[in-house]
């Protein structure tokens, strides 16, 4: 009876320095128990690969494509385990990851992926994008021992952040814009895009649009009745590949000619996978500052 309670002791103990280890991480589905330090990571979110990526936290499997040219070498370096919303369960389980991320557009696969190895789903959305983006920061750096890199990466954006409202002030309003084909559609302040009013302060062209998912669906003469003095455009199909008709092609009629925003040269093409599939991601924010900042920077206001 002793032998197997000193066995028991002994194992205890042993146990209680992995155990240690574990760090509760806040994800989508709520606060979840994840092995410190991860070495083998696959992640099916853009976003959070391209936060990882600024952290320099190395990632060995990837979804093909990755969409992001920021992100091609990581993807050349890595293993495709699979697609955004389809992952490769064969290369998983050769890859034998010790975690995997999904979220955003794989976020339904977290079922499946924890059958091969533990799993986050790290979905990021809603009104305070870039709020969540700071606390994904601060999780991933404290998972992967990158806290001062965690740090740095927050003041960078912070800044970003206060160049950006610079630039914008006293500028005028803005319209954030679609294109998808032929037909467009625009986002407010509750939008999925709505950060680029609510955290850089750029008043909005239109108040009270809708705040779904896919935008609120408009005509040309929308835009000629409100008359924006910035269109901030998004190409959803160059975001995802897709071929058809390009945003510029789509908005070259008079209709929006005659708004302020064609007649003042203030229509700003955002580049679209940034903000389209990797929202939320650190690198992919700054870059979409950097735009907005170069764009409302040179403008005499």
């Amino acid at each position: 009876m002793r032998t197997r309670l000193l066995a028991g002791l002994a194992a205890l103990t042993l146990a209680a320095p992995v155990l240690a280890q574990d760090l509760t991480v806040e994800t989508a589905t709520g606060p979840v128990q994840v092995g410190a330090n991860p070495e083998t990571l696959a992640v099916f979110d853009i976003a959070a690969l391209d936060t990882l990526t600024a952290l320099g936290v190395p990632v060995a499997g990837v979804p093909n494509p990755v969409y992001l040219s920021s992100l091609s070498e990581v993807a050349a370096q890595a293993q495709a385990v699979g697609t955004l919303f389809e992952p490769d369960f064969e290369a998983l389980a050769v890859l034998q990851p010790d975690l995997i991320v999904v979220g955003g557009r794989s976020s339904e696969q977290l079922g499946p992926v924890s059958d091969i190895a533990p799993a986050i789903d790290m979905t990021l959305g809603g009104d305070d994008l870039p709020g969540q983006a700071r606390a994904r920061i601060a999780a991933y750096g404290a998972l992967f021992g990158k806290e001062a890199e965690a740090e740095s990466l927050t003041a960078d954006l912070d800044a970003k952040v206060a160049e950006a409202k610079e630039a914008v002030a006293g500028k005028g309003s803005g319209l954030i814009l679609l294109t998808n084909g032929g037909k467009i559609s625009v986002y407010g302040a509750g939008s999925r895009f709505g950060w680029l009013h609510g955290e850089i302060g750029l008043p909005e062209a239109v108040d009270g649009l809708d705040a779904e998912n896919h935008g609120q669906p408009v005509s040309f003469e929308f835009l000629a009745e409100h008359d924006p003095e910035w269109l901030l455009v998004i190409d959803r199909g160059a975001a995802i590949g897709a071929e058809g008709e390009a945003a510029a092609a789509t908005l070259d009629n008079p209709l929006v000619a005659k708004t302020t925003a064609a007649r003042e040269g203030q229509i700003v093409y955002l580049d679209a996978a940034p903000l389209y599939i990797a929202a939320g991601g650190a690198g992919a924010m700054m870059h979409t500052l950097d735009q907005i900042i170069a764009a409302f920077g040179a403008s005499e206001g």
